[in-house]
């Protein structure tokens, strides 16, 4: 977390401690900053403050967005079939599923060799039942940068709503939501250096969707729950500062990240660059080893690194003892093999260029231990 966004969770903690619903003067004091907060994340994006809710995160928003959005069109219009990128965070994915039992119709979207979805594909696949299509702005394995702005243009020609889970895009790159289309989209502060456990979705006016949760008038009864005001007003501080540092911070990665990928390529034979880097956000770099020429697993690898003090995470993800390929990769077209041996480097505005060299001697100096 910056400390400048710390400092202001404290100053609200202990000395703005009132209930934004309270009518009292430390209610008033408290819904001041919230509205101020809110304020500041509408400008952010380009929207009115009057879209912006605030969740419990990026996971809440997306699911507010589909499960809201689905039920409100069944109802109304009886459209039942959802459109979903192959290439989802769980986030949506898992929330498809649960749709789907309940009698949606879900399908996905696929994506080519190097990540990217075709508008033509989109539209191929849309039906006269479609009533919501979701794809990320870029995704968090790969960094891919999604074309949600032709997608959203294919979703107004049809009125059909247009969702995007832009967690891993605002606040390193420009996101407008009047110039990109889209109706509904997720933000979490975690992302950039705010709060964790407080995000926003965004639902443009005129967006029918029913509320997840029910028991009371907060957020214009779209989130209904007391709002947590000291986590608003830090993620309100994160993004005015990540609308002073963004430009910096973006430049800094691509040169770390072309640093990183020059150091590896060049000392480790058989790496495949997941991350295209003319066509994604600049902070993260993806990897995978060539099977035919090591034989180490990814969760090998990052417990060794971490060993060595450097955290990165992989393609894969461990449940029950087991470990899954990453859907992301399966979906580009890799074997589970080399999906299984996949390390996702990313690089923040706290990361320094001694860091990055460091990290790349590191992960190649492991690596080579384990050539065929």
């Amino acid at each position: 977390m910056d400390r400048e966004v710390a400092a202001v969770i404290q100053q609200q903690m202990t000395e703005n401690f009132g209930n934004a619903s309270s009518i009292h003067s430390y209610g008033r004091s408290a819904k001041v900053v919230l509205e101020e907060s809110r304020e500041t994340i509408a400008r952010f994006i380009g929207a009115e403050t009057s879209e912006i809710f605030f969740t419990s995160g990026g996971t809440e928003a997306d699911n507010h967005a589909l499960i809201g959005t689905a039920l409100a069109k069944r109802r109304s219009t009886g459209k039942d079939h959802i459109l979903v990128s192959s290439i989802e965070h769980h986030a949506v994915l898992d929330c498809t599923e649960y749709l789907a039992s309940l009698g949606f119709h879900v399908t996905h979207i696929p994506v080519g060799r190097n990540g990217f979805i075709l508008p033509a594909s989109v539209e191929e696949l849309i039906t006269e039942k479609t009533s919501i299509i979701s794809v990320m702005h870029a995704n968090n394995e790969t960094g891919a940068l999604q074309p949600v702005r032709e997608i959203s243009q294919i979703t107004k020609d049809r009125n059909i709503t247009f969702h995007s889970d832009t967690v891993q895009t605002i606040g390193k790159i420009p996101v407008n939501v009047g110039d990109i289309g889209i109706d509904l989209l997720a933000i979490s502060a975690h992302k950039i250096y705010g709060p964790k456990g407080i995000g926003a979705i965004y639902i443009r006016k005129g967006t029918d969707l029913d509320p997840l949760l029910h028991g009371g008038s907060q957020e214009r009864k779209n989130r209904p729950g007391t709002e947590n005001v000291p986590l608003i007003a830090g993620f309100a501080k994160a993004v005015e500062i990540a609308g002073r540092t963004m430009e910096k911070t973006a430049a800094d990665a691509a040169m770390f990240r072309k640093e990183l990928l020059n150091l590896i390529n060049a000392n480790c034979p058989g790496i495949i660059c997941n991350s295209n880097t003319e066509q994604s956000i600049p902070h993260i770099l993806s990897v995978s080893l060539d099977p035919t020429h090591y034989n180490i697993e990814s969760e090998t690898l990052l417990m060794g690194m971490d060993l060595r003090g450097v955290a990165v995470s992989s393609g894969s993800a461990c449940t029950s003892g087991s470990v899954q390929s990453s859907h992301v990769l399966m979906a580009m077209g890799y074997d589970k093999h080399t999906a299984q041996s996949t390390v996702r480097f990313s690089f923040g505005k706290f990361t320094t260029i001694q860091e990055v060299v460091t990290a790349g001697n590191i992960f190649c100096s492991i690596v080579l231990a384990f050539e065929k």
